[in-house]
């Protein structure tokens, strides 16, 4: 666990998704965070948590739905959203707090 707040610490910013294997919308935003990789590259780590193999993280934030995105800079949350995303929104919200 304590990786994870490694990785959300660092100076590279972090986009986390909360997501579960059972769970339809999170399979919709697979190719959209893919999408997203190649668009931005290494500008951001893009880490996949699944919320039922990591509960304590998933509580530390308050994911009640799946999937969540928490965008992270320096540990700090920037900011987070539940549900569907399309890539050209998700990329233009992380270009404005990169």
């Amino acid at each position: 666990m304590s990786s994870f707040y490694e990785m959300i610490g660092c100076s590279k910013p972090v986009l986390v998704d909360f997501h579960a294997e059972w769970c339809g919308p999170c399979k919709l935003l697979k190719p959209v965070l893919e999408q997203l990789k190649r668009r931005l590259g290494d500008e951001v780590s893009i880490i996949k948590v699944d919320v039922d193999r990591n509960p304590a993280a998933s509580a530390a934030y308050q994911v009640q739905a799946v999937p969540t995105l928490i965008f992270f800079r320096k540990g700090k949350v920037q900011w987070r959203h539940s549900g569907i995303i399309e890539a050209s929104q998700l990329e233009q919200i992380i270009r404005q707090h990169i």
